[in-house]
């Protein structure tokens, strides 16, 4: 019987001759498109006798749900820790250069800093859907300053704080949490406890990293609503058979029945080993997310530049802090990272596809509007070639970037 709904007369657009990726599978399927929303063309048809009003040919392409980056520090100069200058017009911009490497959604980043660039930041950085004028804010991510002295890696050692009060330190650091999608502390802190309990009630996405944990203090993290691992082997006790620490999580029997712990991998070829990936990715897949943990580097020639309050030198490939060989996050795009993984691991299409969608949207909470291509779900989408090289960036149906 045809619905009694109000049915809209926006005009709907089918993508025809495509792959696309929906259940874990490449299907050959047309895509509709209407009010920057999935349509279900069964629902269309049936219900209203719809049809389309343009077609659009795909030539054969892939299309994948729209790349989420959950940890990016900045890029093209702009460095988000930073609290001179004009801070949203600096997220508005690398939001707009993102979308050629797929990116639809992500997290601007801010690594360890004195509280006054978080009073000043944070109130700046608006969560905000994509559009043309460049990938859609979808929170804050914060990393550090509460985090291990041992594991700090880039962050500066003056800035780093601990629990004294439990979440009052947080709030105090921090100020309102309003704009914050997730948190990156180390869990072996004293009154870590209360602290994780506390940002997981508020809907925020806890991170264990930079870290000395051993496995038991992560285990007991995620019992207390930790989901997610940052920058998997960087910044943390390496993997050892009689105590695994932090990586243990991946096996770990402890995480409780229907929560899966979430891991990101910063897959651009320098930080992690393939044999690493490859391990990662087998022991357990359906938690690997790729991250670019872009540094402002990102996209300029090599040479010093900036990371919040540290210098870094940009050599080839490889961002360090000035003056070590200490790494300080990378300057890979999503689209190097997508390739890298699945050539590193020999993974499926679809699985390196979902580590940069589906599985950010997953530990996000977000999957019922981002990272897949279901019904009714947001019209963010990537159209690729087979040797996924991103050709064009869609956001709510609407065409934001060719190549």
């Amino acid at each position: 019987m045809p619905s009694n709904k109000s049915v809209s007369n926006a005009p709907i657009t089918q993508f025809i001759n495509c792959r696309i990726l929906r259940d874990h599978k490449i299907q050959r399927e047309d895509l509709w498109v209407r009010e920057g929303k999935i349509l279900d063309p069964e629902k269309l048809f049936f219900d209203e006798k719809g049809f389309a009003d343009t077609r659009i040919d795909c030539k054969n392409r892939i299309i994948a749900p729209g790349f989420i980056d959950v940890q990016i520090n900045g890029g093209y100069g702009v460095d988000f820790s930073l609290a001179s200058g004009d801070i949203s017009g600096g997220v508005s911009m690398v939001a707009k250069k993102i979308l050629e490497h797929g990116v639809t959604s992500f997290c601007p980043t801010l690594v360890t800093s004195p509280s006054s660039v978080y009073s000043q930041v944070l109130p700046q950085i608006k969560v905000q859907n994509g559009g043309p004028s460049g990938a859609g804010v979808i929170g804050v991510h914060l990393e550090g300053p509460f985090i291990s002295e041992e594991k700090r890696g880039a962050h500066p050692p003056k800035f780093l704080r601990s629990f004294e009060a439990g979440a009052a330190d947080l709030l105090g650091i921090y100020g309102k949490l309003d704009n914050v999608a997730m948190v990156t502390l180390a869990p072996e802190l004293a009154n870590s406890g209360p602290v994780i309990q506390e940002l997981v009630r508020r809907g925020i996405t806890v991170s264990l990293g930079h870290s000395m944990a051993d496995l038991s203090q992560a285990e007991e993290a995620v019992t207390q609503g930790a989901s997610f691992i940052t920058h998997l082997f960087n910044a943390m006790l390496p993997f050892h058979h009689r105590d695994p620490g932090i990586v243990g999580l991946l096996t770990s029997d402890k995480v409780p029945s229907g929560r899966r712990v979430f891991y990101g991998m910063i897959a651009d070829g320098i930080h992690t080993h393939p044999a690493a990936l490859r391990i990662a990715h087998r022991a357990h897949p359906t938690g690997l997310v790729l991250v670019t943990d872009a540094v402002p580097a990102m996209g300029l020639p090599a040479g010093r530049h900036t990371l919040g309050q540290q210098e870094i030198d940009i050599q080839g490939l490889h961002a360090y802090v000035a003056g070590t060989k200490t790494l300080c996050g990378s300057i890979a795009t999503m689209n190097m990272c997508v390739k890298h993984f699945r050539q590193a691991t020999g993974c499926s299409v679809e699985d390196a596809l979902e580590a940069a969608s589906l599985h950010p949207a997953e530990s996000l909470g977000l999957v019922h509007r981002k990272g897949t291509l279901d019904f009714s779900t947001d019209a963010d989408f990537v159209v690729l070639d087979d040797a996924l090289t991103v050709q064009e960036t869609y956001i709510a149906g609407q065409l934001v970037w060719k190549k």
